[in-house]
């Protein structure tokens, strides 16, 4: 039987042989879910053995993650502003970038009236639309995806934080099969052009759903497709606030504009870089 000590030494050289730059993390939290313990457990006790079970397990984990399997995927969860989503293959990683989404929303409602009724278009895990829900205690909300899977996943994800009451999801192709008038719209729509797919990190490339990345030929296709439902279910003064890729602010903002939503401010994320763009529905 081999010790904790022994068995990351040899799985954390194998993961650095295939390039993953958190080697080391990534090793010592596969090797606590493996034994069902937590990290710090992991860094005070590793001249424990193991049985061959909890060994077996283990090698096993880091076998996935050598193919470059996420670790979301593996342990399957992923921490959002704080809190812990289940995530599958059905669903993109939540990422930090996206808090950006949130910080905007709560920038927007610092001094007005907090928003009654929000709407989530490709809500996947249901992070942007469950963490506003959290945020906003009398708002409820609606989640939309076109995928089932998906949908499955954020409804299991609302009643593990205590927000089912309070949120309904719906299976649809943006706004399809939605009706009603909302507050305030957010989505972080697929926005990668279909030829770079195959370039990103295996992680994102082999094991998200491309349904959930492919933005089409120029990237802008689900803005295009998702902007009249915008102008459509959005109140009077309501807002929407969208995430989108690296220099695609300007482009999106004239979409946008092109239906009849009026241009309020781009948000940058951690590393500088526009990273969600804010409209608002405004008659004259």
């Amino acid at each position: 039987m081999a010790t904790i000590k022994e068995l990351l030494l040899e799985s954390k050289g194998r993961l650095q042989k295939v390039n993953i730059p958190s080697y080391s993390l990534d090793a010592d939290l596969l090797m606590a879910h493996a034994i069902n313990s937590s990290r710090e457990d992991v860094f005070l006790n590793r001249e424990r053995q193991l049985s061959q079970q909890q060994e077996t397990i283990f090698n096993d984990l880091i076998k996935r993650r050598e193919s470059r399997e996420p670790m979301s995927h593996i342990v399957g969860k992923r921490e959002f502003w704080g809190m812990e989503f289940k995530v599958t293959k059905d669903t993109l990683d939540p990422r930090p970038d996206s808090e950006s989404l949130i910080e905007q929303v709560l920038h927007i409602y610092k001094d007005k009236k907090p928003p009654k009724k929000i709407i989530d278009f490709g809500t996947g895990t249901g992070c942007l639309l469950l963490t506003l829900l959290s945020e906003f205690k009398e708002a409820e909300g609606v989640g939309v995806d076109k995928s089932k899977g998906a949908i499955l996943v954020a409804e299991e994800n609302s009643k593990k934080l205590e927000l089912a009451k309070r949120v309904s999801f719906v299976v649809s192709n943006w706004g399809e099969n939605v009706k009603g008038e909302y507050d305030l719209i957010i989505s972080n729509p697929p926005y990668i052009r279909n030829n770079d797919i195959e370039g990103l990190e295996p992680e994102v490339s082999n094991y998200e759903p491309k349904d959930a990345l492919d933005g089409g030929n120029s990237g802008l296709e689900c803005y295009i497709d998702l902007a009249p439902d915008l102008f459509r279910l959005l109140s009077n003064g309501g807002f929407a606030v969208l995430e989108h890729g690296v220099g695609q602010e300007a482009d999106v903002k004239k979409i946008l504009e092109n239906n009849n939503l009026n241009f309020v401010s781009y948000k940058k994320d951690l590393a500088g870089i526009n990273r969600c763009v804010t409209v608002k529905k405004q008659h004259a």
